[in-house]
This record gives structure tokens, sequence and C-alpha cells, in this order.
């Protein structure tokens, strides 16, 4: 099985692709080692990430029942123009520090260097994990995009040359997404519900921005959950889980405040899809 797996470099170029997107310059007292500059590196070692390869099916096929279910779902590109395709567009945003407030209005605080250090860093450190897990079966399965397909813009068209280079299955976004949640779930327990919630509306942001399949996102979803069980084997994460979940827990105490546009989000949030989509 590890002869499937595509070598460091290549692994991490797709992986890394994804996240260019994500390229920040650090606060000075940044602690986080990086691959390169605004990439902070993952918790684990190429040897350690869960195989897409092994775990996933391959992608439905033209013709097949399963794909005539992603092109249902794909009307919820239909949306363009409204409240919840410019929520999709910020989902998409991976650059820190604006990819850190995602969960914000579910965990009930903000999350930014300042106040919630640990917790920042291991945003930004899991986000390489569940990106870079994706990588091996975007290589071996070169999906198009739904908005290849059919011909439809999507809510981020600065990054739609990269995205159409770049393969559709699994969702990278929907995978970071959702080990997120996981995560923010473990570490918030009484606000859970609200924070997996979010995650799942996090990956339906790909399909309401035309820029993924519906089972891109399903898989997608999968490794975010193969990443996180994981990691929980790895020392050194589950130190900065104990070290975040205090954190998180002071912050919270002071009350450290909230986006003020929770209202808008939770608005365009719940902005449901077609009807033919879900």
């Amino acid at each position: 099985m590890m002869a499937m797996r595509p070598r460091l470099p290549r692994l991490l170029a797709t992986g890394l692709c994804l996240l260019a997107s994500a390229c920040a310059t650090p606060a000075a007292r940044e602690p986080v080692a990086e691959l390169r500059p605004g990439i902070a590196r993952g918790y684990l070692e190429p040897g350690q990430l869960p195989d897409s390869i092994a775990l996933l099916p391959p992608p439905p096929a033209p013709g097949s029942a399963a794909f005539a279910l992603d092109e249902q779902v794909n009307q919820a590109r239909a949306l363009r123009g409204t409240p919840r395709w410019r929520q999709a567009a910020a989902d998409a945003n991976l650059r820190f520090p604006e990819a850190a407030s995602v969960f914000a209005c579910a965990i009930g605080s903000s999350v930014d260097q300042a106040t919630t250090p640990g917790l920042y860093g291991l945003l930004r450190r899991t986000l390489t994990d569940a990106a870079v897990a994706s990588d091996a079966a975007k290589h071996r399965y070169d999906r198009q995009r739904p908005f290849v397909v059919n011909g439809d813009p999507t809510c981020t068209p600065d990054e739609q040359a990269g995205l159409a280079r770049n393969g559709s299955y699994p969702s990278g976004h929907a995978a970071i997404g959702w080990a997120w949640a996981l995560i923010l779930a473990e570490l918030a327990p009484d606000r859970g519900d609200a924070i997996l919630a979010r995650g799942r509306r996090y990956g339906e942001s790909r399909l309401v921005c035309n820029a993924h399949w519906h089972s891109d996102v399903l898989s997608g979803r999968f490794m975010g959950s193969a990443v996180v069980a994981r990691l929980h084997a790895d020392p050194q994460f589950r130190r900065d889980m104990d070290a975040a979940r205090t954190e998180l827990a002071m912050a919270r105490a002071r009350g450290v405040a909230v986006p003020t546009d929770c209202d808008a989000i939770a608005a365009a949030l719940a902005q449901p899809l077609p009807a033919a989509a879900y």
C-alpha cells in the first residue's frame, strides 16, 4: 500500500496547492514551525497520514446513479448572489488569521493569536494534516471540478485557474472544516451541536460555491474524521489539546468577544439549499 503513496515532494505539492491561498505572514511571536512562510508544519509525518486511496472508493463514474446525485446536488450553485453565496466565499478563505474565526460564533469565543495562541496554532497545524491527507486520492483520480464541467463561476473567481488544476475528489476544505469541527467539539462539548452543525455547513459551502461535487464533500468529511482519529495517537497533539482546552475555557470565562456579525452569518447559513439539492 505504501508503494501507492506519492513521494514526499509530490505529496506536499498538491496538499500545499490547496494551502497556497492560506499563506499569510505570521505574527512576530508565532511559535509554530512552518513548512514555508504562512504554512504550518502538521503534527503527522507523511507515513503517518491516513491513506486516502485505501480509505476512499473511486469517485462516482459519469452516467452512474451516484453521479446523477452529484449533478442534482450541484444545483446549490443557484444560490449565486445570495447571502449564502457570500458566506461560501468567506468559508473558502484558508488564510490566517481570518480562517481562525470560522467557528468563533459556534464556540462563543474569538480565536486569535493574542487571546488564544495555543488554539490558534492547533488550528494551523491540523489544517495542514487534513489538507495533505487528501492528496494521494486527488492525484490518483484527478477528478474535474463541477465548474469545469458546467461552465458556471465559483464564489472565488481569482482561484479558479488553480482549482481547475487540482483534483476535486476528495474536498480538502471539507476535510479541514470537519477536522476542526471534531476538534473544537471536543474542546467545548457544551457547544458541540453548534460546532458540528457549523462544520457540516462549512462543507456545504463548497457545493454552493460550485467548487466541489456532493461526493467530494462527503469523502472530505470522512478524511477529516480519519485524520482526527490518527492525531489522537500523537503525544504532542494531545498535549496541545489539553492546553487549548484550558485556554479556551479561560477565554470564554473572561467573556472574550465573538464577531459582531454572528446574526448575519447564522441567517446566511440558515438559507436552505435548493429543494432538489438535499
